[in-house]
């Protein structure tokens, strides 16, 4: 499904990732944890597409197709998600208008038609549904006024639109009480499929007791440096992070 190679990455001339290499396969979530600085973040920037940093050495293969010579929209089209730490509010845009904009932009991308009004509506609202998600925040503006909770659960439910291949999850468990942590650990869960992959990334165990991972990762100093089933991310909770703490640079 995705195979980092060698990434070696910087922002204003201080280099963040350095020489990475990852694997996660079709089907499989993924976690990373790590201590603050270690570049989870930048990681999950540079998959998407984020413009400020430079990608100085190696690949990102998507299906063996290397993303970075794409745009970030071309790399949403093939099916790359990433649900955001702190989404954004964007006062003006519908959240209805959004949600269609995008879902119909993915499929004309693929060649498919787009989806009429009925149909869309339909889709949103059964996806909304599962999510708890008042059909009175659908008609306002794209997460403004939302709590924290809220605009996570939008982030799933433009996940669950849009169907994507491979989704980055950057701590979307940041800020979210047990409930709201429930109903969106819930909603990525009935997304798991053969042909989706996740990357979940986290500080805590408790998000990867809702959404059980395949495989754990640590990462430090911008590389992953261990690599283990769940158990690594209990014993990750019981001992901090002590020993992967040497002077992480962002």
């Amino acid at each position: 499904m995705i195979e980092i190679k060698n990434l070696t990455v910087a922002i204003e001339d201080k280099q963040i990732l350095n020489g990475l290499n990852l694997t996660v396969n079709d089907g499989e979530v993924a976690a990373i944890m790590g201590p603050n600085g270690s570049g989870k973040s930048t990681l999950s920037y540079v998959i998407a597409g984020k413009e400020d940093y430079e990608v100085l050495d190696g690949e990102i293969l998507l299906d063996g197709v290397n993303i970075l010579e794409m745009s970030p929209d071309e790399r949403a089209a093939s099916g790359v998600f990433l649900a955001f730490q702190y989404p954004l509010e964007i006062p003006g845009v519908g959240t209805m208008t959004f949600l269609k904009a995008t879902l119909n932009a993915q499929r004309r991308a693929r060649g498919e038609g787009e989806l009429s009004t009925p149909d869309f509506i339909r889709k949103v609202n059964a996806a909304a549904e599962k999510l708890e998600i008042n059909k009175e925040m659908l008609k306002r503006a794209l997460n403004v006024g939302f709590s924290g909770g809220e605009k996570k659960r939008m982030e799933i439910l433009q996940m669950a639109l849009l169907e994507p291949k491979f989704c980055v999850l950057d701590e979307t468990d940041s800020g979210l009480d047990i409930d709201a942590l429930r109903i969106v650990s819930g909603g990525v869960n009935a997304l798991r499929a053969q042909g989706r992959s996740f990357l979940v990334i986290t500080h805590y165990q408790r998000l990867l007791d809702y959404i059980v991972p395949d495989v754990v990762h640590v990462m430090s100093q911008g590389q992953i440096v261990k690599s283990g089933d769940k158990d690594l991310a209990k014993a990750l909770e019981a001992s901090g992070y002590a020993e992967y703490r040497t002077g992480e640079a962002a």
